[in-house]
């Protein structure tokens, strides 16, 4: 099979616990691009090397796909015909299509009245069981570990391994398209699943390619910090729903990445966060979800402070597309007004008074 059409499975099998003749659950997911930011580097001034790893054109629009279709497989060659999951959003899109792809059912708790449009879309469309519950994120998983032990149902939330053997492949990519490990790898933080699969993928691949370990830094939004303040927040709040969560489930791997590698956490406002959404789709034509773009926030912030030096190879996660939170998006762009007779004259005319 070519390349082109291989998922992350077929593509890095020799690093992953499957069976040999485990049937393959995939959609293509992986082989996302990394995009060198020219625009954004020229406007802050500074000699760096700045990349994104925009996961947003996964084949649900987000990172999740890279977990779920290794969580998916294993569920289904193990004889499981039912998965569930907790979510703020992303993660219910990938359960609910990755189970269709396998013609499992699929059942996903998310909290009412907090989870983007587009990703509640994805996992209606896709069939999946949508439950609300009066709680957040924390409060689903809670109930979701208990189902899990009760019924004949898998757990693909990040707490499964699975989960994260399938995200360590995105550090795999990056070392394969720079040729080594960046120098700091950035990351938006919520369950910090992800900066733990990413540590877990460079320790793995960076070593056999014989190349440096990145520094670790990960970035949460100031409402829901619970790295920053040492503790799990009650009640996290922030605009960036995907991250949104208050007691992260991979605490210990993401404490041991950034302690091993040097690295560090942070946070930023709402107001940062969705002004660097709009600064990288302004300047680099590049459509995130906000929860992306702390990443983004978090290295621009670290390069002018002088945390990150000058020419410093920087790689920054864009875990979602834009398009999973429209409603966001459209609140920060400007309505169109204008409305002119559909005639030549008239349309050149207000073309020319803009130039």
């Amino acid at each position: 099979m070519s390349q082109l059409y291989q998922g992350i499975i077929q593509r890095y099998r020799e690093f992953l616990p499957l069976q040999t003749d485990a049937k393959i659950i995939s959609l293509c997911e992986g082989s996302t691009p990394l995009i060198r930011l020219q625009n954004l580097a020229e406007l802050i001034q500074y000699d760096i090397e700045l990349y994104v790893k925009y996961e947003g054109l996964n084949p649900t629009g987000s990172f999740k796909d890279r977990g779920m279709t290794m969580a998916v497989t294993e569920s289904y060659n193990q004889g499981v015909r039912a998965i569930i999951c907790a979510s703020t959003g992303n993660t219910s899109a990938a359960c609910a299509a990755y189970a269709a792809r396998a013609g499992l059912q699929s059942f996903v708790l998310i909290p009412e009245g907090k989870i983007a449009l587009g990703k509640l879309a994805q996992a209606m469309l896709h069939g999946a069981h949508v439950i609300q519950i009066k709680g957040n994120f924390d409060a689903g998983m809670a109930l979701v570990k208990k189902l899990g032990q009760s019924l004949p149902i898998a757990i693909v939330n990040s707490i499964n391994p699975a989960r994260l053997q399938g995200q360590k492949t995105a550090a795999f990519e990056i070392v394969d398209a720079l040729g080594a490990a960046p120098d700091y790898q950035c990351l938006p933080v919520g369950n910090a699943g992800n900066i733990t699969a990413y540590w877990l993928g460079y320790n793995e691949y960076a070593t056999q390619q014989r190349c440096q370990l990145p520094i670790m830094c990960g970035y949460q939004a100031s409402g829901a910090a619970p790295f920053l303040q040492g503790a799990p927040v009650q009640y996290p709040e922030t605009v960036a729903t995907a991250i949104r969560i208050g007691n992260p489930r991979s605490w210990d791997g993401a404490m041991t990445a950034t302690t091993a590698s040097n690295g560090w956490f942070c946070a930023f406002s709402d107001d940062v966060i969705l002004a660097t959404q709009k600064l990288l789709a302004d300047n680099e034509g590049i459509f995130c979800e906000p929860a992306s773009a702390v990443a983004v926030a978090g290295a621009l912030a670290d390069i002018r402070n002088g945390r990150i030096p000058a020419s410093s190879r920087v790689v920054c996660t864009l875990t979602g597309h834009g398009l999973k939170d429209p409603d966001i998006a459209i609140q920060q762009s400007a309505v169109p007004t204008e409305t002119v007779a559909a005639t030549l004259a008239d349309i050149k005319a207000l073309i020319a008074d803009k130039l």
